[in-house]
């Protein structure tokens, strides 16, 4: 949920990279057919997304909270051929919607879905990874970054959606705004991770491993 004006928000997505054909339908696809399409990964954040890995030059990504697969796809897409994503979830309905998108894109084999508890899932990766996007329970996001920034190369780039909680983190009252809260402060002050925090949508933070 953005923050910032509704039109602000739709003048940054007119002026930044136009989202493909697939992306666009799979958008419509989740407010179609799903009850929580606010929990979508709009275009703005997508290019954002493309942008860091064709930057970096990411080659392994692990996504944590896949949905119906609007970020996991759009990231796919910006990945060399040679390319590997992991996306972990727990809900099989919503990611049977990303399945069948992913199966119409020739950039769909890139990617691999793991359902499961993340905080279950994430000890038995192997290897490290070049991007990780952190997208799931907010409860858990100060878990998730100690988890997670472990797991990055040298350079590798982490990067937390609503990391604003609809503005609830600024003065946290609950236990999910105070988790959020948490995490952007540790974030700010860990001396694994240079990190900057952007105020796209429902506030973006990205983080690279020194």
């Amino acid at each position: 949920m953005p923050l910032i004006a509704n039109e602000l928000d739709t003048y940054c997505e007119r002026h930044s990279h136009s989202p493909s054909p697939l992306l666009d339908e799979l958008f419509q696809a989740t407010h179609a057919r799903t009850e929580w399409a606010i929990m979508l990964v709009g275009p703005l954040e997508a290019s954002v997304l493309r942008m860091l890995i064709q930057t970096s030059g990411a080659k392994r990504v692990l996504e944590l909270g896949c949905f119906t697969g609007y970020s996991a796809l759009a990231m796919a897409e910006a990945l060399p051929a040679d390319g590997h994503l992991i996306t972990l979830d727990t809900d099989p309905d919503t990611t049977a919607i990303a399945q069948e998108f992913w199966a119409r894109s020739p950039h769909g084999s890139k990617i691999e879905l793991k359902l499961g508890a993340a905080l279950d899932t994430l000890p038995q990766l192997e290897g490290q990874f070049d991007l990780i996007f952190i997208d799931a329970d907010k409860h858990n996001y100060p878990h998730y970054w100690e988890a997670c920034v472990p797991m990055l190369n040298p350079g590798g780039l982490i990067v937390v959606d609503n990391v604003f909680l609809g503005g609830r983190a600024l003065n946290p009252e609950s236990e999910t705004a105070a988790a959020v809260d948490g995490m952007n402060k540790r974030a700010a002050q860990d001396p694994r991770v240079e990190c900057t925090m952007l105020s796209i949508r429902d506030g973006m933070l990205v983080g690279r491993r020194r």
